[in-house]
This record gives C-alpha cells, structure tokens and sequence, in this order.
C-alpha cells in the first residue's frame, strides 16, 4: 500500500502519510488485526489490504490538502 501511495503522492497532494505498527498497540491489534495494511484519514477507513485509490480520491475531494 506504500508504494501505491507513493506512486499516486506523484500525480496527487496527498495529506501527511503516518505509518504505525498495529501489532505493537493492544487495541489496534483488536480493532484491524488481519486486515493489515489499513488506511484511515481521521479515523474513518479508506481501506484494507490494498489501495483502493478510487474511494481515496472520493473522500480526499472533502478533505483540505495543503
């Protein structure tokens, strides 16, 4: 999903990328366990596994990108 990201970061502005380890944090084990590698922008999930660069765009047009 990084390299995705990377890739799309080229062409569109995208917000501050933060990578976390869900598997070194209890309660983000429980809540995305397997459905690892996650994006979420405020909390709110994009997707899960792989990018899903459409829904990105989708919601990234109701989200102020500097």
């Amino acid at each position: 999903m990084l390299a995705a990201l990377a890739r799309l970061k080229s062409v569109l502005p995208l917000p501050p990328i933060e990578v976390i380890d869900v598997d070194a944090n209890p309660t983000l084990r429980r809540r995305h366990g397997l459905d690892v590698p996650v994006l979420l922008i405020d909390g709110t999930v994009v997707c899960r596994h792989r990018l899903d660069e459409s829904e990105l765009r989708r919601l990234l047009r109701h989200y102020p990108v500097a």
